[in-house]
């Protein structure tokens, strides 16, 4: 039976489509404006400069540098005036852009195109078995991880994250145990580390090369302590006043045990400080959300899957607040406070006791 199409809804699709391809390329290339230091080349230079003035700061080929310069003018990024030859990032592209606007750099997140296109053979297999995708299949993916976090969560630990605990500051600067879980490179309790050397802290990670990467970075750092630890079979009762989630929870395999497994290695009058994506737990509220697709396509590719290859729930990056807020309460823990921080939209901070 044939279908008559609407054909201005099908134009603008189209059109949407149109936009789709080119800011995809448009991604990608700013990922690798990123990691060349490209961006960081132009906030540096005059404010028109040619090709080659753009390639001698960055320490680049011209010809790539011309040609990159040549997309992200097509792309609006870029100013270009064709009759000098010139190029110019404008100040207020520049502050979302460079390494100088963090934690507003956007380009940081923009590696997660190639990191995850990596992997799409595997998860092109991955739709047909079901079974998912490891961690090996995402070349640089802790490495991105640690740079968005940062972004995110070590830039804002003592002004924003901590004081969402009440009285906590005070208790670190005295001294109590704390223990991080997932916590890849180990930025986040590094820090905390560094500045409450009275507290001990721990970082338990299920990779081998997110712990390594976290022991070269606080190799002078006393009060830390890395393992490799599968945080499904934790057992560490009352050991802890304190364990932090940053981006964590929604990947594991098993979520609800880890949950549970934190709740009993929480000391009485101990805490949960959890941060994960800012989802509802329902798609219609989650269309609302301005970074709603980009959120879901990670999930897909990468949250997902990777739980999924461990036999595990699969619960997604999206999984969201209400499922998150059951979860909790069934793992044990009876007070929950939800708070959003004004420089992550993507993510909600939960304040756990049991």
């Amino acid at each position: 039976m044939s279908v008559a199409l609407d054909a201005e809804r099908m134009s603008a699709f189209a059109a949407q489509m149109v936009g789709v391809l080119n800011g995809a390329m448009t991604g990608l290339m700013t990922s690798l404006g990123h990691r060349t230091g490209l961006f960081d080349a132009l906030a540096r230079v005059p404010a028109h400069a040619t090709s080659r003035a753009v390639a001698d700061e960055a320490g680049l080929n011209e010809r790539y540098v011309r040609e990159w310069l040549a997309h992200m003018v097509t792309a609006g990024v870029i100013d270009h005036d064709p009759d000098a030859r010139t190029f110019r990032l404008p100040p207020e592209h520049a502050a979302c852009l460079t390494r100088a606007a963090a934690p507003n750099n956007m380009a940081v997140a923009a590696q997660f195109f190639a990191v995850l296109g990596a992997a799409e053979s595997e998860l092109v297999e991955a739709f047909r078995h079901g079974r998912g995708v490891p961690y090996s299949a995402y070349p640089r993916f802790h490495e991105v991880m640690a740079e968005e976090s940062a972004q995110t969560v070590v830039a804002a630990l003592h002004e924003h994250i901590v004081p969402l605990v009440p009285g906590l500051a005070a208790r670190l600067g005295t001294g109590i145990d704390v223990l991080d879980i997932g916590c890849g490179s180990g930025l986040a309790v590094a820090a905390l580390a560094r500045a409450y050397p009275n507290s001990r802290f721990a970082g338990y990670d299920l990779s081998p090369e997110a712990v390594s990467a976290a022991r070269r970075a606080s190799a002078n750092v006393p009060n830390v302590r890395f393992e490799v630890r599968d945080l499904a079979q934790m057992n560490e009762p009352a050991a802890f006043d304190l364990v932090t989630a940053f981006d964590v929870i929604h990947d594991q395999a098993q979520p609800a045990r880890v949950l549970a497994n934190v709740r009993a290695a929480l000391r009485p009058g101990g805490t949960l400080l959890m941060q994960d994506i800012a989802g509802t737990s329902v798609l219609a509220a989650d269309q609302k959300h301005p970074l709603a697709p980009f959120l879901y396509g990670i999930s897909c590719m990468h949250c997902m899957s990777v739980s999924l290859f461990n036999g595990g729930a699969g619960l997604g990056a999206m999984w969201g607040k209400r499922l998150a807020l059951q979860m909790l309460a069934e793992a044990g823990f009876g007070d929950v406070r939800v708070s959003e921080l004004p420089h992550d939209p993507m993510n909600l901070y939960y304040v756990a006791r049991p």
